[in-house]
């Protein structure tokens, strides 16, 4: 008997393929499905049927579960989307004081994708050893199309820059573009040292200048606030570490709070007391007894002073 006709179904569509006098086989060109076929079932392919009808009627049909040629009848369809990596913490550049820093991410596939695949999760801190899905201290969350991760450090990070690299894929074997995020670590509150005025000091002039320097290492560019009496003094220029303020004092007791503040927002702060005593002294009385006084003898000089 004659073949009459042959079809394919792939994905539910049926298609009749033709004969090819050259090469003896029956064929067709068709679109693939625009979806992966990671999803489809376990063996992530879709089932293709074969059907061959004779002229006679009598009809054989083949599919993936034939023990002949099942295995050529599993389509595979992958999906060239690439996933994307999202780091949300901390932030590009970003100065902090914790040492352990959490490192928040988010990992994503598009709808209808292969899919994230979790075990390929590379997160690297300056270039170090490769932290995955299984590692100390990471947390990856299944959401809608992808994963939220933390990698909090479980050992404490140097006062540094340091910079995180994440790497994943997708079950088709897309690679996301790499991750990267610079951030640095202090831990260490700045250098403050003020060299005026002296803490303690009385003065009978309300002008004062208060002066000093001051200094870190990790986190550079230090803010200098001075507050005479709880009021802030204003802008304090700092200059190659050096910082010097004009303030005026006000009669009595005055409290001078100066706050060095680095990029990282740890702060030293130093406070100095400062009397202001505009007073002058009163002569109220003076005598000399003996007076007149025989020379060469002793006399005594009692003063009355008030102020």
């Amino acid at each position: 008997m004659a073949i009459q006709q042959v079809r394919a179904q792939v994905n539910g569509v049926w298609h009749v393929l033709e004969y090819n006098s050259s090469t003896g086989k029956y064929e067709k060109t068709i679109t693939a499905p625009n979806t992966t076929s990671y999803n489809v079932n376990a063996g992530h392919y879709y089932p293709v049927t074969v059907e061959a009808t004779n002229t006679a009627g009598t009809v054989t049909t083949v599919n993936d579960n034939d023990g002949t040629v099942g295995n050529s009848l599993k389509l595979v369809v992958k999906e060239k989307v690439k996933p994307t990596i999202n780091i949300t913490s901390p932030g590009a550049g970003a100065f902090v004081i914790n040492n352990k820093q959490p490192i928040v991410f988010q990992l994503r596939d598009e709808a209808g994708g292969s899919g994230i695949n979790i075990d390929s999760l590379v997160l690297k801190i300056d270039g170090g050893t490769s932290i995955g899905k299984s590692s100390s201290g990471m947390v990856c969350t299944p959401v809608t199309n992808g994963y939220d991760c933390t990698y909090t450090p479980p050992s404490a990070l140097s006062d540094d820059s340091h910079t995180v690299t994440i790497n994943v894929s997708d079950y088709d074997g897309n690679a996301a573009t790499q991750a990267s995020r610079s951030y640095t670590v202090d831990t260490v509150p700045p250098v403050l040292n003020v060299t005026s005025p002296a803490n303690g000091l009385i003065t009978n002039t309300a002008a004062l200048v208060v002066a000093g320097n001051t200094n870190d290492v990790t986190s550079s560019g230090v803010t200098i606030t001075i507050k005479l009496n709880g009021v802030d003094q204003g802008s304090v220029p700092v200059t190659s570490g050096n910082f010097s303020k004009s303030i005026t004092l006000a009669n009595g007791s005055n409290t001078i709070v100066v706050t060095a503040t680095d990029t990282a927002g740890k702060v030293t702060e130093t406070t100095l007391t400062v009397t202001l005593d505009t007073s002058a002294p009163v002569i109220n009385s003076v005598s000399i007894v003996p007076n007149p006084v025989d020379a060469g003898n002793t006399m005594i000089i009692s003063v009355e002073v008030s102020g």
